[in-house]
C-alpha cells in the first residue's frame, strides 16, 4: 500500500508547529542546565587585592575558627551596641557594598552598630566553593553559630539582606531567629519563582529552579522587627513582591518605597532621616 501524500508530505503548518515545540523543550533543556549562571554573577580578585582594599576602607579579615576569612568587619568602639551582618545581592562581592559600613558608620553622626560585618558567599571573591542556595545557607549558618557562640561578639545580631541576600537572611531568621533581634531587607522578593517568572514568563520557572530561597515561607513564624525597603522603579525585583512580603508579616514591621528608585539606584535615593527611622524601628526592643 502506497502511503497518502499527507502522511509522506505533513503540512507546513504541523512542520512549524514541530519546530516550535522542539525549540521551546530545548530552550527549558538550556535553562535547566544552566539555570545558576543566570542567578548568580560573582565577581572574582585575588587576596592580596581584597586585603588592600579593605585595609583602605578601615575593614579587617572576618575569620571563621579554621582561620579561613570569610567576609569583612569594621568595629567602631564609639558605636551603638549590636551587630549588623549584611548578606549582598547576586551580583559582585562583599567588598563592593562597603557603601554600608560607610552609611552606617556615621548615622546620625554616630555608628548605629558596635560590629558591622559583611559576609562573602562560596565562590564569590576569592572564596572557594560554587554558589547555591544550600552551600550559600550552609555558610552562613555555620558563621551566624560562630559568632553568636564568642563571648566577645557585640550582641545584640542583626541581618541585612539585599536582593538575592534576603534570601539568604530568611533562611536564618527561620533557623537561628531565636539569636536575631531584626531584619533589614532591601528590595526582597516573596521566592525567587517568583522573580524568575517576572523575567521569563513564557517558562515554568517554578517547576525549574533548583533554588528557591523562599522569603516569605521562612518568616511565618519570625517575632522579631523586619524593615523592607523596596525601589519604585525596580526591573529587577518588582516592588510589588517586596510589598507581598511585607503584608504577610504577623510581627513589627515597616516598609519603605524609595520614590524614583530602581534596584541598583535605591541605596543612594534613601534620604538619611529614612535609614535613621528604619534602624529606630529595628532597635526598639533593645
Amino acid at each position: 500500500m502506497i502511503p497518502s501524500l499527507k502522511k509522506l508530505f505533513p503540512s507546513p503548518v504541523f512542520r512549524i508547529v514541530r519546530v516550535l515545540v522542539l525549540a521551546y523543550l530545548g530552550l527549558v533543556g538550556i535553562m535547566l542546565i544552566f539555570q545558576r549562571q543566570y542567578i548568580y554573577y560573582p565577581s572574582h580578585a585575588d587576596s592580596a587585592t581584597l586585603e588592600a582594599e579593605a585595609r583602605q576602607e578601615g575593614l579587617v579579615p572576618w575569620l571563621d575558627a579554621q582561620g579561613g576569612r570569610i567576609g569583612w568587619t569594621y568595629s567602631s568602639p564609639d558605636g551603638s551596641e549590636g551587630t549588623l551582618l549584611i548578606f549582598h545581592g547576586n551580583a559582585g562581592h562583599a567588598l563592593n557594598r562597603v557603601y554600608y559600613t560607610e552609611r552606617f558608620g556615621r548615622l546620625a553622626k554616630r555608628p548605629a552598630f558596635r560590629e558591622i560585618r559583611l559576609f562573602e558567599y562560596p565562590g564569590y571573591a576569592d572564596r572557594a566553593g560554587r554558589p547555591s542556595e544550600a552551600t550559600f545557607v550552609e555558610a552562613a549558618q555555620h558563621a551566624f553559630d560562630e559568632l553568636i557562640g564568642n563571648p566577645s561578639s557585640s550582641g545584640p545580631h542583626y541581618l541585612l539582606g539585599e536582593s538575592l541576600g534576603s534570601g539568604v537572611a530568611t533562611h536564618l531568621a527561620a533557623s537561628r531567629g531565636e539569636h536575631i533581634s531584626g531584619l533589614l531587607l532591601i528590595t526582597p522578593f516573596t521566592r525567587l519563582s517568583d522573580v524568575g517568572q517576572v523575567h521569563f514568563p513564557f517558562l515554568p520557572v517554578r517547576l525549574l529552579l533548583r533554588d528557591h530561597f523562599p522569603n516569605a515561607q521562612n518568616l511565618e513564624h519570625f517575632e522579631s522587627p523586619v524593615v523592607i525597603l523596596t525601589a519604585e522603579h525596580d526591573g529587577v525585583v518588582p516592588a510589588r513582591l517586596g510589598r507581598q512580603l511585607y503584608l504577610g508579616l504577623d510581627g513589627p514591621k515597616q516598609l519603605f518605597e524609595i520614590a524614583g528608585a530602581d534596584h541598583n539606584t535605591l541605596f543612594h535615593r534613601v534620604p538619611t532621616k529614612t535609614w535613621i527611622e528604619a534602624i529606630q524601628f529595628l532597635r526598639a526592643g533593645d
